[in-house]
């Protein structure tokens, strides 16, 4: 089955069962600046799995884009990539584990409407309970009622079946869906064999399928009391499910992956599996991303952009690939997602010039570190990791440059290592807050970054249009377009309107509508104009002007600027060519 086949199934499938079909959200979150990327389905949902109506209703169902990038390194195997398309059915306080199991069953064994899997080679997993949650008998009774028998059904810990994002924001225990994809039908019998099977990771046994019973939340790490309502959060890989129904254990083999393998191939003097899954992978990434409205740079989702397409190019040399080939690669990424994905067809002609023109700017930084390269008199693993860390030269390539044997090489990777876990966690600190940090001063913050915005508008002028912000418990973080370095005056002028706001104490509210309605109400479009149909538009309103600051944004806020304290700009500077950023903090 192919995997378009896939996507048009399950969305006809759960549509048939009153669910409302909505768009993707963008791969960078419109109204949660905690996080880089949406890296699962329910991040553009927060809000309304936190009570607030959607306009579609209670019941949706979508194929979301993600990005997740902690398991780069991964990437090359048969089952890790960085970008993925999420199929998730959701309820909103509606239906919750009868329906909701029921509805995964059918949809994975139906010949008719879903996958048609055999369901004698599905196990199933549910939560055992511990001080936050009971054991979810409920979910293993009706598995068995929809035909798993109980000697496929296993009781796991929260470190595997209770789903959560980051120390804030809803969480719940789950129940996971296993296929044997095994040519000679593994025919498991005890929780013991299934887990010896699992650590072996020998993708003989694939997850495929999770559903999540969405009802408490979590707050600075604890979970401490359920949601007004009962959510349904499932999630099921379109990579892994086309996998298994092309009869493959390897996501590369199938056809999200394939045709842009071929391409490559076409460019390729070289032969390294690895290598084209690596290229195929990191460039399909970047063409959502940019599609998205990302361009490379040094921070944020920028960077993550630029390390990708940078690590394509090495790859790629490893290939033998001509340089300046990559663009076409990307070219048939484009063709293939076309229709499924609008956006990228109209940015086209801009995906291809970001990556050829960043694959040139990293040719030439590695040429610069060629040079100093060729005139080491001593090989070190420090020296060779300043190459690697200053100009993206691999150690391979610097061993060959010099032509010298390399002391203590143990220290280069030693230093690699540490170069990746600071990596990681600075991207973890970058989701600690979770999705939508709901924590009481990041709420604060929050309120605080649009009446900032508001205020850079009015001293600045309305050419001040906000490229990103950053909010964390202790402080806030905004970047904007303004082509010069602000002065004293500037920022005192700045600092002493929000805080004449927050001191009239003026309400903070919202309004749901069409997105053509709120760009007609003067609404600052905070990320963009990559919405969907339906917006929220939050207004801090003035007497005297009617409104101070209007923008597109999910919340939450606060309901008063009386809230927020005092207001004071710690930090101005420069983050690259026309784009100034703030730090600023509430006293």
């Amino acid at each position: 089955m192919k995997s378009s086949e896939i996507r048009s199934r399950f969305l006809k499938f759960f549509e048939k069962r009153g669910h409302k079909i909505i768009s993707s959200a963008p791969l960078v979150p419109q109204n949660d600046p905690t996080v880089l990327f949406n890296t699962a389905g329910m991040q553009p949902l927060v809000p309304y799995l936190l009570g607030a109506d959607h306009p579609a209703g209670k019941r949706i169902v979508n194929v979301q884009k993600c990005v997740r990038t902690q398991d780069i390194d991964e990437v090359g195997d048969n089952t890790h990539d960085t970008f993925f398309e999420m199929l998730g059915n959701w309820s909103l306080g509606d239906y919750f584990k009868e329906d909701a199991i029921k509805w995964s069953y059918e949809f994975l064994t139906s010949k008719e409407e879903g996958l048609g899997l055999d369901p004698k080679r599905l196990y199933i997993t549910v939560f055992e309970g511990d001080e936050n949650a009971p054991k979810d008998v409920e979910s293993a009774d009706i598995w068995k009622k929809c035909g798993i028998p109980e000697n496929r059904i296993y009781f796991m810990g929260a470190d595997t079946n209770w789903w959560s994002v980051g120390d804030n924001g809803p969480c719940g225990p789950d129940t996971e869906m296993f296929y044997d994809v095994s040519t000679e039908g593994l025919n498991l019998s005890s929780k013991e064999e299934f887990l010896k099977l699992e650590a072996n990771k020998d993708q003989r046994l694939i997850e495929i399928w999770n559903d999540v019973f969405m009802e408490y939340m979590k707050l600075n790490g604890k979970v401490f009391g359920k949601l007004t309502q009962q959510n349904v959060d499932t999630g099921a890989g379109l990579e892994r499910i086309a996998a298994v129904m092309q009869k493959t254990n390897n996501i590369f083999a199938t056809d999200l992956f394939q045709p842009i393998i071929d391409k490559i191939n076409e460019f390729s003097t070289k032969d390294d599996e690895r290598a084209k899954r690596i290229v195929a992978d990191h460039l399909r990434t970047s063409v959502f991303i940019i599609a998205d409205g990302v361009t490379p740079s040094n921070s944020d989702q920028g960077y993550v952009l630029r390390r990708l397409i940078r690590r394509a190019v090495l790859h790629a040399d490893k290939l033998g690939m001509k340089h300046g080939s990559l663009f076409w690669i990307a070219e048939t990424v484009i063709e293939m997602y076309r229709d499924v994905y609008p956006e990228v067809e109209r940015s086209r002609d801009l995906i291809k010039s970001e990556i050829d023109n960043e694959e040139q700017k990293f040719r030439t930084t590695l040429q610069e570190g060629v040079k100093k390269a060729a005139n080491i008199t001593e090989l070190t693993g420090q020296i060779a990791f300043d190459l690697y860390q200053s100009h993206g030269l691999p150690l391979e390539v610097t061993k060959e440059i010099t032509m010298k044997p390399i002391k203590d090489e143990q220290v280069f990777f030693e230093l690699m290592a540490k170069h990746r876990e600071l990596s990681r966690a600075g991207a973890e600190q970058k989701f600690k807050g979770g999705l939508a940090d709901i924590s009481e001063m990041s709420v604060k913050y929050h309120t605080a970054t649009h009446l900032l915005n508001a205020a850079l508008r009015q001293i600045l002028g309305n050419d001040v249009i906000q490229k990103g912000s950053n909010i964390t418990p202790e402080r806030l973080r905004f970047d904007f377009t303004y082509p010069n370095k602000l002065t004293n005056e500037q920022k005192k002028q700045v600092e002493d309107l929000v805080n004449q706001k927050i001191k009239e104490d003026l309400p903070v509210g919202f309004k749901e509508m069409s997105k053509k309605e709120a760009e007609k109400t003067g609404a600052v479009h905070a990320f963009g104009e990559k919405y969907g149909e339906m917006v929220k538009v939050y207004s801090i309103d003035d007497k005297k002007d009617g409104f101070f600051s209007r923008e597109f944004c999910g919340g939450p806020h606060v309901s008063h600027t009386g809230e927020l304290g005092h207001f004071k700009i710690a930090k101005e500077e420069a983050v690259s060519a026309g784009i100034r950023r703030i730090k600023a903090i509430l006293e």
